[in-house]
């Protein structure tokens, strides 16, 4: 979306701040109030107030609140149990969970007239991507040490070269594809939306995509925590 229709940027505007115009602000102020980076805090916000106002102090009789709360972490915790085992999963869930809530709510606000889903930027989901990657190899050195390098050799040592050159190329791969996958699938979403809007928005035109735009959120958050696990798992697992 261009930012003059974007609710924060608007109310900045109206306080007299910078609005960038492009992806990336002149500016140290500029830089930090492009829309993808306001929108990225409100997402932050929304995820420390919320569970906040809904949950409160915990009860043995939890109300509805609670439940929803306990019912989500609860299904994130079983899902990386499955993956990782639970000496791992209870390792990486503050990683992994922060990731889905945070697309997935990142995702779901772009559906909001007014508003944008910071996850359309490739800022944002190469960054996270890069922390994926990162942690993964970091966790491989960590479990393996040295041997680690295993993992790229394959079983069969006349192949070794040849596949530790296919692994490396496979592993920078990853970069383009976890960070492209997200970005291309929300933009995509966001940019189709904001055309139907501006030509049919009076006449429900844009419910069927932004029905679709629920179900693409949701499944994008999934695929990418998924695919995040697996790496982890990947690079903790002996090499074969």
């Amino acid at each position: 979306m261009e930012h003059p229709i974007l609710f924060i940027s608007l109310i900045l505007d109206k306080m007299g701040l910078p609005v960038p115009h492009g992806f990336v602000g002149e500016t140290f102020l500029e830089q930090i109030t492009i829309p993808y980076m306001t929108y990225t805090w409100l997402v932050m916000a929304f995820l420390i107030v919320v569970p906040k106002l809904t949950m409160g102090s915990l009860e043995l009789v939890p109300g509805s609140g609670q439940n929803f709360w306990e019912v989500m972490i609860g299904g994130l915790m079983d899902f990386f149990k499955e993956n990782l085992g639970e000496k791992r999963a209870k390792m990486l869930f503050p990683m992994m969970a922060s990731f889905f809530l945070y697309i997935c709510i990142g995702n779901l606000i772009g559906l909001i007239p007014g508003f944008m889903s910071p996850t359309s930027s490739l800022n944002i989901t190469l960054a996270m991507t890069l922390m994926v990657w990162v942690t993964h190899h970091v966790l491989g050195f960590r479990y393996h040490g040295k041997n680690y390098y295993k993992h790229f050799t394959g079983p069969i040592p006349v192949m070794a070269p040849f596949m530790f050159a296919l692994e490396v190329i496979s592993n920078f791969a990853r970069l383009l594809s976890l960070s492209m996958r997200l970005f291309g699938n929300i933009f995509a979403k966001e940019m189709l939306l904001s055309v139907l809007f501006m030509l049919a928005g009076a006449y429900f035109a844009p419910l069927p995509i932004l029905c679709l735009g629920v179900l693409v959120s949701v499944i994008q958050a999934v695929v990418f925590t998924l695919l995040a696990v697996l790496y982890c798992a990947s690079a903790m697992e002996d090499a074969h």
